[in-house]
């Protein structure tokens, strides 16, 4: 079955933008879990613009998911993976006026760098994924440094598929395919996540050599009008349907 991974970063958002406890992450995690989710991510961010670190501490303490902690290549977020051991570490690029993750990790330019900082971590247990383009040498890339996992960023997809450019969104879907299966034949296990929707989820669900979906923001912003649960069922089901035919 593809699991999905939901991504509580954006109910921590929520809260920080008035400085409450209210609403906490920790009760979306465990509310996830119980609609049917198979892991929980979050992205601690330089600036902590929205998980912080008692987040972190709290949901290592109470979960029973496997927690997927994604990350910059900084030695702050490196101590703080190898004190609290994660399932998961997930290395994403991060540029501090982004307003999300912009594209993939360039490993490829940056392969001695990143065989360095992974390396502790996967000492210490955690699975080590990194967050990449469909690009071959970007997959090739991985495979050299050690990494055990890579997600592929589904962002152009989407958004060309919301901006109604149809041909060029099913190029960018053929090379997320062929992404899958070249990463897939070199024995990494394949992800994929960034700005999936119930309209777009379905033709990512159904590359077979993807192991994983992380989803966050639309699950987050569905869960005003459907509450969190339905939302993700909803997504649940969607994914299902779409493996299955």
């Amino acid at each position: 079955m593809l699991r999905l991974g939901v991504n509580i970063d954006h109910v921590a958002t929520i809260r920080n933008a008035r400085g409450t406890p209210w609403p906490d992450p920790l009760r979306a995690a465990l509310l996830a879990q119980s609609a049917g989710a198979d892991g929980i991510t979050a992205h601690l961010r330089e600036d902590r613009r929205h998980i912080g670190d008692a987040d972190i501490e709290a949901l290592i303490e109470a979960l029973t998911l496997p927690l997927n902690l994604e990350m910059a290549a900084t030695a702050e977020m490196q101590a703080i993976a190898l004190r609290h051991r994660p399932h998961a570490v997930c290395i994403v690029p991060e540029r501090r006026e982004e307003r999300t993750t912009e594209g993939g990790l360039d490993v490829a330019g940056n392969q001695a760098m990143l065989a360095d900082f992974i390396a502790p971590l996967r000492e210490a247990g955690c699975r080590v994924s990194l967050f990449i383009g469909h690009q071959p040498a970007q997959i090739e890339a991985a495979v050299r440094i050690g990494a055990a996992v890579v997600e592929l960023h589904t962002g152009a997809y989407c958004d060309l598929d919301t901006e109604g450019r149809h041909a060029e969104r099913d190029a960018e879907l053929d090379a997320l395919r062929e992404g899958a299966r070249l990463a897939h034949s070199l024995g990494l296990e394949v992800h994929a996540g960034h700005g999936l929707t119930y309209d777009t989820v379905g033709p990512i669900a159904a590359i077979p050599e993807l192991a994983e979906l992380n989803i966050g923001h639309f699950l987050i912003s569905e869960s005003v009008f459907l509450g969190l649960d339905g939302a993700i069922r909803e997504m649940r089901a969607r994914m299902d349907a779409a493996r299955a035919a």
